[in-house]
């Protein structure tokens, strides 16, 4: 566990939760889109944009996981693909992420689901990719994160990267793609441990590094089976 990282997330968190930064429209990779009161706002970091932009897109079936303001599942289907689910733990980004796939007429599309992770996901649920910007910053098991914004941003223990490793495969198609939205915020050892129990290796597909008051370098990282779990 690192405080430095723990810091600057704190810096991040607290940035996005101001009230006069946190607009009620925005722009967003050349798209108007709608932000709720309680929902991860993309506008004060480039992480939405920017792992957006680097996901290659499916064109049969796509999930992703906290969908947050639905920029990244409503770009899947703008994208072509034919059947988004968009799931959140948080309701007022299950609320925001179907308002966004309305005024982007992909509404038949983009399924939107409250959800814990895959738990409320049908078991024969399939999907050729699965993407979830995960909540990176790992902080103390008896931490317990107070509001939607923290649960963005920190993760006590490693439970949702626990959870998000054992569940996440058994939704994948034959040959589908486990994608995971990481940054130099989280820790990639106990993530490699994470990993190595579930039988998956980590590859990285794209990596930047961007000056936001507080350095963050952010990481599209593709999680491929390795070998039956230990």
């Amino acid at each position: 566990m690192n405080q430095h990282s723990i810091d600057r997330a704190q810096f991040l968190l607290e940035r996005n939760a101001a009230d006069d930064r946190r607009p009620a429209d925005f722009r967003l990779l050349g798209l108007g889109w709608t932000l709720l009161p309680r929902v991860f706002s993309p506008v004060d970091t480039p992480v939405t944009g920017l792992f957006t932009s680097w996901i290659p897109f499916p064109t049969t079936s796509f999930l992703e996981i906290g969908s947050g303001a639905g920029v990244t599942a409503v770009s899947a289907a703008l994208a072509g693909c034919l059947a988004v689910t968009a799931s959140d733990i948080n309701p007022a980004a299950v609320e925001n992420t179907r308002a966004n796939a309305a005024r982007h007429g992909v509404s038949e599309r983009v399924r939107v689901v409250l959800s814990d992770m895959c738990a409320e996901l049908a078991p024969d649920d399939r999907y050729d990719m699965i993407f979830w910007n995960s909540n990176f910053v790992e902080v103390p098991e008896d931490c317990h994160n107070s509001s939607p914004l923290h649960h963005a941003f920190f993760d006590p223990g490693y439970r949702a990267h626990r959870a998000f490793l054992a569940q996440a495969p058994r939704h994948l198609t034959s040959g589908g793609r486990l994608l995971l939205g990481f940054s130099d915020l989280g820790s990639h050892d106990k993530l490699a441990l994470l990993c190595d129990e579930a039988g998956l290796r980590i590859s990285t597909l794209r990596s930047l590094r961007r000056d936001l008051e507080v350095p963050v370098t952010f990481q599209l990282l593709e999680l491929i089976p390795s070998r039956a779990p230990s």
